[in-house]
């Protein structure tokens, strides 16, 4: 009886520290780096795209969402963030554990409430002239980040925020006026590659090139179609970069998986043809793939 006692107490003190250290591993603590980076737009003639983050949100892990209150409004050219330039948001102090979701709300115009005198996110063309980027009014609550990450116990996870301009903004058919419906997705900066290298045989007639990272098999020749009103041409691209006047191009921010290349050709704003793809290229973790591209017409 003495030894069946002994054993029950012993189990119920295992128990307890097991317990015990449940609860201590729970108020764990961690910090989130979340940086911001952007893909160019297709418009020539748009030389700035700003929005104004007025705040950041994270969904927990009881289906609720709670603010970053540490973090301040701030307003940013995507443009100049193109190639792999980043811009620190800031450093979050959260629980450790895994979450799925962050949400940005914006400083921006409601379609529909009217013209704002001085609006938080608008385009800027050349010559200076600026336009209102609107929101639709079901976009209020903010726009979701897709993306899981793990905040470590007394750790750091460092993750970059892709807002892809070139998908986000588009223009209404009917009114003219240049709706937001941003396209962001989430990158732990330890699991990404990227995809750079030069391309050869420029065309000489003013035409540009620019090149759009599709994961392998998800590319269809119905992508190149004109798209329909308020929607993008390539609209499944993960990520895409204007070649430069030297041949040069940049596919930043890339999850380690094979990709799939789509070179296309537009003149004056316009796009005019698929030039070529280049199929599987694999890209690793903190890896840098070199793909080179010969045109010929």
């Amino acid at each position: 009886m003495k030894a069946r006692i002994l054993i029950i107490s012993a189990m119920v003190l295992i128990f307890a520290f097991i317990s015990g250290c449940e609860e201590e591993s729970s108020n764990q603590k961690g910090v989130l780096n979340l940086s911001l980076t952007d893909a160019p737009i297709d418009q020539p003639s748009v030389t700035g795209v700003y929005v104004t983050i007025q705040g950041l949100e994270y969904h927990k892990q009881d289906n609720s969402w709670a603010t970053f209150e540490e973090y301040e409004s701030q307003k940013f050219n995507l443009l100049e963030l193109t190639d792999g330039v980043t811009t620190l948001l800031g450093n979050f102090e959260l629980s450790a554990g895994q979450y799925n979701q962050l949400r940005f709300t914006l400083d921006a115009p409601v379609r529909g409430e009217g013209t704002p005198s001085n609006p938080g996110c608008y385009l800027e063309f050349e010559g200076g002239e600026k336009a209102p980027l609107y929101i639709p009014s079901a976009e209020n609550a903010g726009f979701k980040l897709t993306g899981a990450f793990k905040v470590p116990s007394n750790g750091t996870v460092e993750m970059t925020a892709d807002f892809d301009a070139r998908k986000s903004v588009v223009k209404a058919a009917t009114s003219g006026m240049y709706i937001l419906k941003p396209a962001v997705r989430l990158i732990a900066n330890n699991e990404a590659g990227q995809i750079t290298g030069s391309v050869s045989g420029l065309p000489t007639d003013g035409s540009k090139i620019t090149i759009y990272a599709y994961e392998d098999g998800t590319y269809s020749s119905s992508e190149a179609d004109d798209p329909e009103a308020e929607a993008t041409r390539f609209p499944n691209a993960v990520t895409n970069d204007k070649v430069g006047k030297e041949g040069g191009y940049h596919l930043s921010y890339l999850a380690p998986v094979t990709y799939d290349l789509v070179v296309a050709r537009s003149l004056d704003g316009t796009f005019r043809e698929v030039v070529t793809t280049i199929e599987d290229v694999a890209v690793e973790s903190k890896q840098t793939t070199s793909q080179d591209v010969e045109l010929s017409y």
